[in-house]
């Protein structure tokens, strides 16, 4: 809980700090990278750097946590933390670094701000800064006692089995522990950080879905979309080491019996390939509605594969939109997906995954048919730039 004093002083100076939140975050980076160029190099990606995607981010978690605190003061935006917490643990993020970014954020917040940075609202600004750092480590400190992993070190060499292409752009990793030991638990949903080091010597990360539910060694599927992406691609195959943390995520299949809809967009195909994959496994009986977009049958991944599981699943049905089909294809299926036109039932659970477009016109479709805001998950590939605004019925907990 914010102290009385702090949040009159958070609520007095949120519109200029909201205002001038995104010239902050940049300053930040700017002394950050500065001080520790090793945090670019090898942690950060240095591509949501260059075209501000992460400063984007940083900014506005911190202006949604701040406006949550003063706005909603019983509610603590444990979505968000949880979403942020996870991605960090994927990195190894630990305590002894949120200090570090403590020094440069304030400084930050002082070289743009300047005078209007009294003593009083440096103070209530850094109470706010430690409620979310210190929320998040707490979240992250459980996480990585799951793996046994006090210190943040999840990362373990896992060798290449197969590469599979499964379109011009898309390949599917096949990787197993090097050590022969079985890879740690995972759900269908969640994601692994791959560390790639690259020809200027720089280790940097990325985030990929697992799109399988193999037991004995994680599947992930790579577009070649930037440069690590890029690298994979060209460089891995089998038999390679490559250094992969466990895996995290918090938006995982749930184990209901009520109706769920999974609805992807392009790549946004993978963490819905294993949810397919673990309901047809597990024999679900409940009512499943997968839906996919790409812009056309040569650029869908897994088309084959989302056939066949869904056809091994009692009471499910699939629907495909194609911008851009070849040879006859329904003309209510062409273009972008519109979930309006499908009978999702009362109670349905939705999981989202695509670029945001997508992923924002689908959930207002969906807010559209009844289903509730809670009900709604989604995953980001990247820095999460989607604050959705709240809806009349929707708790700021609740946000995705």
């Amino acid at each position: 809980m914010l102290s009385q004093k702090s949040a009159d002083t958070i609520r007095a100076t949120l519109p200029a700090v909201g205002a001038a939140i995104e010239e902050i975050a940049a300053a930040f980076y700017a002394r950050l990278f500065a001080a520790h160029p090793e945090l670019e190099r090898d942690l950060f990606n240095r591509g949501n750097q260059a075209n501000g995607a992460q400063r984007q981010a940083l900014a506005g978690s911190i202006a949604a946590f701040a406006g949550t605190l003063v706005s909603h003061s019983e509610v603590r935006p444990d979505t968000m933390l949880a979403r942020i917490a996870h991605k960090h643990a994927s990195l190894g993020i630990t305590r002894d670094q949120y200090e570090i970014v403590h020094t440069h954020l304030s400084a930050a917040i002082v070289e743009v701000l300047g005078d209007a940075v009294t003593e009083e609202v440096a103070a209530a600004w850094d109470e706010v800064y430690w409620l979310m750092a210190n929320a998040l480590i707490a979240i992250e400190e459980r996480l990585y006692a799951r793996f046994g992993a006090p210190d943040g070190d999840t990362w373990r060499d896992y060798q290449v089995l197969a590469r599979f292409q499964e379109t011009a752009d898309v390949v599917t990793f096949l990787v197993r522990p090097a050590d022969g030991a079985p890879p740690p638990p995972s759900r269908p949903g969640q994601y692994v950080s791959v560390q790639a080091q690259l020809p200027d010597g720089a280790r940097q990360i990325r985030q990929y879905s697992l799109s399988g539910t193999r037991t004995a060694a994680f599947q992930f599927t790579v577009r070649a979309d930037g440069t690590v992406s890029r690298h994979l691609h060209r460089h891995v195959h089998d038999g390679d080491v490559l250094r992969i943390s466990a895996p995290f995520g918090d938006v995982t299949l749930d184990d209901g019996d009520t109706p769920v809809l999974l609805a992807s967009a392009g790549i946004g195909c993978t963490p819905m390939n294993a949810m397919l994959g673990q309901l047809a496994a597990s024999g679900a009986r409940r009512q499943v509605i997968a839906v996919h977009a790409d812009r056309g049958p040569r650029t869908h991944a897994f088309r084959t594969e989302f056939d066949q599981l869904v056809a091994k699943l009692p009471n499910a049905t699939a629907h495909v939109w194609y911008e851009h089909p070849e040879g006859p294809w329904p003309a209510d299926r062409t273009g972008l997906v519109d979930l309006r036109t499908l009978p999702v039932p009362p109670r349905t659970t939705a999981y989202l995954c695509g670029p945001l477009p997508f992923m924002r016109a689908a959930r207002s479709q969906l807010l559209e048919l009844g289903v509730r805001a809670a009900d709604i998950h989604y995953e980001v590939f990247g820095p999460d730039l989607w604050l959705p605004p709240r809806t009349s019925d929707e708790d700021p907990a609740d946000r995705p």
